[in-house]
């Protein structure tokens, strides 16, 4: 089964050009170091009949939107050797200077094991 990495963050609206251009160039690296899928996804409708809506549960102010993310691997082995040689390029080093187009304090990641693929 797929082992997945998972984000969510709360971007600026203003600053979703930016936030876009830089899940490109990552999304690049992680395909070229061997992930099989990567996406970002921007909240659209967000207004939840059920449960805790995003922005509530994330703190999106009016002018914040909130993107949901995701990369997907082989296995949890090949996630690890993948993360690795990401955060070894130094492409990924040359897009961590100066300041990001979102609140990195303000998103959560985690890796998940999948438990129903159809």
């Amino acid at each position: 089964m797929p082992y997945v990495d998972g984000f969510v963050a709360v971007v600026p609206k203003k600053n979703l050009a930016a936030y876009t251009a830089m899940s490109k160039k990552c999304g690049k690296l992680w395909k070229e170091h061997g992930a099989l899928q990567y996406r970002e996804c921007v909240g659209d409708d967000l207004a939840a009949p059920v449960g805790v809506p995003f922005p509530k549960r994330v703190g999106a102010k009016p002018s914040e939107t909130v993107v949901f993310a995701w990369i997907v691997y082989k296995s949890r082995a090949q996630r690890d050797r993948i993360n690795a040689k990401v955060m070894n390029d130094p492409r990924i080093a040359k897009m961590m200077t100066g300041r990001p187009p979102f609140d990195c304090t303000r998103m959560s990641m985690g890796g998940f094991k999948t438990i129903v693929d159809m």
